[in-house]
C-alpha cells in the first residue's frame, strides 16, 4: 500500500516553521492495515522535534515520520484480533495509512467521540489527582487552562472536591469558554494586566494547588499567592518556546518556594498503563454522571494541512484538545 505521511525535514533549532516538515511518499505493509481518521496533536511534539530534546525519551529524526497518537479503521486484516471495520488506536503518527503486527493496535470502544482517545486526559488527570492530590476545599489555579491540558485539569479539579478553581487564558473568548462551558468559578486574561494582581483579587485567601503548563511570569504570579503548604503540579512552560533547553525549561528557584513553604513537584507526560485507565474509568464515570464536558477542536484537512494545524495550535488558534480528522 503506498501512503502519504509528514516527515521531520529538519530538527528545529528556534521558531518551528512549515519547512521543518515534508510530505513523503512510502510503502506500508503488515499483518493489519489501517486507514487513519484522525490524528492528535499536542504542544510537547515540539519538544521531540528539537536536537537537543529535554524530554527522556529519543528525538525525532530527520528523514522519519513525526506524530504520536492516531485513530484509524481496519481495512485489512490478517489477525483474528482485529477485523475489517474495526476503530484502532496506535502510535503511528501523521500518516494516512499504516501498517504492522495486530499487537501495534489497540480496538478501541467507542465510549465517546473518537477525538477522546487522542486527547491529554492522562497527563491532566495524574497531574490533578496523584500529583497535586486536589481535594476538598482546595482553592486551584490552572495556567493554559484552554489548551488540551488545562481544559481537562479544571474540571478533575472540581470533580474531586476543589473549593474554587480559577484558570488564565490569552483571548476573552476563552476566559468565556473556562467560566460559561468548562465550569470554572473564574478566569483572566494573562494579557490584560498583572497576573499577579489579577490572581490576588480572584484567589484574595491565596491558592493551595497550582497547575502550571506555561511557566514564565504565571509562575511568579502564583508563587505570590500560594498558601503556605501550596502544591505546585508543575507540566511545562509554554510561555518558552524558543531558546536552548535551559531557557524553555527553566528550573524553578527552590529557595523562593522554600521561603514560602510550597512544594514543586515537577511530573512526565508520559503515563504507565494504570495511569491511562485510571484517567478512562473516572472519565467515562463523570461524563456519564453530567459532570464533565470534553474539550476539543477538530480540524479537517488532509495529511499535507496536518503540520500547518500543528504550528497554528503553538500560536494559541484552538481550544481544548486538538485532532485533525483526514479527509
Amino acid at each position: 500500500m503506498i501512503t502519504r505521511e509528514i516527515r521531520l525535514a529538519a530538527q528545529i533549532a528556534g521558531a518551528p516553521a512549515l519547512d521543518n516538515f515534508t510530505v513523503a511518499t512510502t510503502e506500508v505493509d503488515g499483518e493489519v492495515l489501517v486507514r487513519t481518521d484522525q490524528v492528535g496533536l499536542a504542544a510537547t511534539y515540539l519538544e521531540l522535534m528539537r536536537a537537543d530534546c529535554t524530554i527522556p525519551v529519543p528525538a525525532w529524526q530527520p528523514g522519519r515520520r513525526v506524530g504520536v497518537a492516531a485513530i484509524g479503521t481496519v481495512v485489512r486484516s490478517d489477525s483474528p484480533e482485529l477485523a475489517v471495520g474495526d476503530l484502532v488506536q496506535s502510535m503511528t503518527g501523521w500518516s494516512e495509512y499504516s501498517a504492522g503486527p495486530a499487537a501495534q493496535y489497540i480496538k478501541l470502544d467507542p465510549i465517546a467521540a473518537p477525538g477522546y482517545y487522542l486527547g491529554q486526559g492522562p497527563t491532566a488527570y495524574y497531574g490533578m489527582a496523584d500529583v497535586a492530590a486536589v481535594g476538598a476545599g482546595d482553592v486551584v489555579f490552572v495556567s493554559g487552562a484552554a489548551g488540551g491540558v488545562g481544559s481537562l485539569a479544571g474540571q478533575i479539579a472540581k470533580c474531586l472536591g476543589a473549593a474554587r478553581v480559577i484558570g488564565s487564558a490569552g483571548s476573552p473568548a476563552k476566559i468565556d469558554y473556562l467560566v460559561n462551558e468548562l465550569g470554572y468559578d473564574a478566569a483572566f486574561d494573562y494579557h490584560d494586566g498583572s497576573a499577579a494582581d489579577r490572581l490576588r483579587a480572584l484567589a484574595p485567601e491565596g491558592i493551595s494547588v497550582f497547575f502550571d503548563v506555561v511557566g514564565g511570569e504565571q509562575y511568579q504570579a502564583a508563587l505570590q499567592a500560594a498558601r503556605p503548604g501550596a502544591r505546585f503540579a508543575l507540566c511545562g512552560s509554554l510561555s518558552s518556546q524558543l531558546g536552548d533547553a535551559a531557557e524553555r525549561f527553566p528550573k524553578p528557584d527552590p529557595a523562593a518556594a522554600q521561603a514560602r513553604g510550597v512544594e514543586l513537584l515537577p511530573f512526565s507526560c508520559h503515563h504507565t498503563p494504570d495511569q491511562i485507565a485510571a484517567w478512562r474509568d473516572h472519565f467515562s464515570t463523570w461524563l456519564s454522571e453530567g459532570r464533565f464536558v470534553y474539550p476539543q477542536t477538530v480540524i479537517k484537512g488532509g495529511i499535507e494541512d496536518v503540520p500547518q494545524a500543528f504550528l497554528s495550535l503553538l500560536q494559541g488558534a484552538y481550544r481544548g484538545n486538538v485532532s485533525v480528522r483526514l479527509s
